[in-house]
């Protein structure tokens, strides 16, 4: 997962890092995190799926997400 990947190597320059997924990713987003030795590193899980949504759906679904992403990004 990509996302993991990014999300680890920031982490390791000291810059705090958080991803987005959905459900359905949820499992194998804490396997990579495991894997890479950040196990429990947080994320934020959306619904699933996302890809039928509108632009406008997507952003309020979003939005009610940032005060827990501000959370993992400043904890």
């Amino acid at each position: 997962m990509c996302s993991v990947h990014d999300t680890v190597e920031f982490e390791k320059r000291g810059i705090p890092a958080t991803m987005f997924l959905t459900q359905a990713f949820r499992n194998a987003a804490v396997h990579h995190f495991r894997t890479k030795g950040m196990d429990g590193h947080p994320f934020i899980e959306l619904p699933h799926p996302v890809s039928n949504l509108t632009h406008d759906e997507m952003r309020a679904l979003t939005l009610k997400y940032v005060e827990q992403m501000v959370r993992q990004l400043t904890a």
